[in-house]
Formats: structure tokens, sequence, C-alpha cells
């Protein structure tokens, strides 16, 4: 693409954001990086991270630049990494491109990284700019920044409830509470996250095949808590066990980042009691289920007073067919 007024900093890390967010969900367990070069014939060059063992999203940029990248601009979102993983170091290829100015979203907490890459591009004699578009990025990269930061995955919880907050009738059915554009959407959110966890009483009621079959995207590892019946949908899976903060780090260690919650009501108040959810997003329809016999969103006890109550923050809603869609965040600090 011919650029006759080129872009600013701010407009080329713009550009890297959205070749980003078209590998989401691909990535695990590296990053989704986006990139994008200013050659020095004027022309912008994208790239993005490719599936495990392909390049890196600066690699493919410079690839397609070819020889406009002497004295060009490089816009990645994340800190180049400059040690060998699957990989040869993104940071020699970036230095030996000839490149004089690179443009950095956000530092790489992971400890391999965490401003070496940086450093290294400095000491080479490159302009590196780092923090263009950083509130931009961060919010596109929160998953893997959390998983990271802590070792732990970033947890989505998701329901599907009725308007006076139930989850399933009384005989344990729940298909479907909610439209096939809310249950598209869930499609699109699954393709977003590395893997998806049920618990074993969903996987005996349902038997769900938890796959991204109604959108294009990348079925999410799929991990039953307890032991899956032998002729389930669900297989291949992963069957686990124990407290769940183990196994949320095992799991990272596994190369999960992004990770799924479909419940049911027992696993979700599981997570949820334990404060392990960093991002709830509910499907609620227009329908009631009467009565006090139907499947509530959490079981067991809750709050004994209102003192008690857990609050969150909304961060958007949505219309989504005949549905809205909630998606609440913990307070900060909680």
């Amino acid at each position: 693409m011919n650029t006759s007024n080129p872009p600013s900093d701010a407009d080329l890390m713009d550009r890297a954001i959205e070749n980003a967010a078209a590998v989401r969900g691909t990535t695990a367990p590296n990053p989704w990086v986006g990139a994008a070069v200013l050659g020095s014939d004027g022309r912008l060059y994208d790239g993005a991270t490719r599936p495990p063992g392909g390049l890196h999203a600066e690699r493919v940029a410079i690839d397609l630049a070819g020889e406009t990248t002497r004295g060009a601009t490089l816009a990645t979102t994340l800190e180049p990494c400059c040690h060998v993983g699957r990989t040869s170091p993104c940071v020699d290829h970036i230095v030996e491109a000839g490149f004089s100015r690179v443009l950095v979203g956000v530092e790489d907490p992971d400890q391999k990284v965490s401003g070496k890459g940086l450093q290294a591009l400095r000491d080479a004699g490159l302009e590196v700019v780092s923090g263009v578009q950083r509130e931009l990025v961060e919010a596109q990269l929160e998953p893997y920044l959390y998983q990271r930061a802590t070792g732990m995955p970033w947890v989505v919880l998701k329901i599907a409830l009725t308007l006076d907050g139930r989850i399933a009738a009384p005989d344990g059915s729940s298909e479907w509470i909610t439209s096939e554009e809310a249950r598209r959407d869930v499609h699109s959110l699954r393709a977003r996250c590395d893997a998806i966890l049920v618990g074993a009483g969903t996987v005996r009621a349902d038997d769900p095949s938890l796959t991204t079959r109604l959108v294009p995207g990348s079925d999410p590892q799929r991990i039953v808590l307890g032991q899956a019946p032998p002729n389930s949908a669900v297989h291949p899976c992963w069957e686990v066990e124990g407290e769940l903060g183990a196994l949320l780090r095992d799991l990272s260690d596994r190369g999960v980042v992004d990770l799924l919650v479909e419940g049911g009501a027992s696993v979700a108040s599981q997570f949820h009691s334990e404060g392990l959810v960093n991002e709830y997003i509910f499907y609620i329809a227009p329908a009631l289920m009467g009565g006090d016999d139907g499947r509530p969103v959490f079981e067991g006890p809750g709050s004994a007073t209102m003192a008690d109550l857990w609050r969150g923050n909304i961060r958007d809603i949505r219309s989504i067919g005949t549905d809205i869609r909630v998606e609440l965040r913990p307070l900060e600090g909680d």
C-alpha cells in the first residue's frame, strides 16, 4: 500500500494493532502480536504472529518489506523477543534489516524479555520509542500480560441465563436459552480463547462439543473438570482434577493464556467464590423461567447480607439478536 502522507507513529501502531486483532486465538502460547513497516519506498508492509512454530509478527513484516527496511520504521505491539525459542530472536533480524526506528506498544513482562529486547535495539544504535498507543495495546494483550505476570491464565466466565436468573430448567435442560445470534457470539468467544473448561456434570447432561462450528476460527483445547464419559462429544480433551489455583497454574505452564469457563452452576460458583474470574460475560435472554426451582447461575450459598454483595464494573452492554450481552469485571484490587 502506497502512502502519500506518511503515517504518524500512532497511525503506524494502530495498523499493527489491527494486524494483531486478525490472528487472536491462533497463536497460543505465543501472544497475538501485530507489526507494520513503513518502508523506505513509502509503502506499508503488514505482519502478524503465525501459529506456533511460525514466524513472529516482526519477521513476517520484515520479509515482506525486503530491502526497503534500510533506514525504515518498524511498529510492533509487543517488545521484540531477544531469546531463542521456536524461532530465532526478532531483535537480531530487526538489527540486520537496517531499521533506523522501532516503535513498541508495551514491554513484554516475560522474564526472558522484560526490557532486554528494547535495550538490545538501543545498544545496536536504533532509535526506540516505547509506549506508543500503550492503552490500546494493553487492552488488546490484557490476557497475555496477565498470564505472563501472574503465571495464571486469564479466566473468562460465560453464562447464558433467563431474565429471572436461571441457567437451566429443573430437569437440567438448557438448550436453548439464548438466540442463535448470541450462540454465534459465544462461538466467536471460543475462537478467541486457547482453551475451554466445563464440569463433568455439564458433559453428562448436555454432551457439548465445545467447537467454533458457527464461526470461522480454531476450536479451543477442551478441558473437563472431572471425568468425561468415554463416548462424549468433548473428546479428545484434557481431564483435570484438584484445587483450582493449582490447576490454573498447570494450565498456564501448558501454554493456556486465555481460558473460557462455560459452567455449569457448580463450576461457575467455584471459580467465582475463589476470586479466579477476570472477566464475566452474561448473555441474558428475554425469557422467564418462573418459580424458584430452575437452576441458578451459582450453586450453593451466596452473600449472607447485602453488605457482603460482590460488586464489579460493567465494561460493556450490547444487544445481540433478542438478547443482551453484559461484560462485567471485578473491581480493581478484588
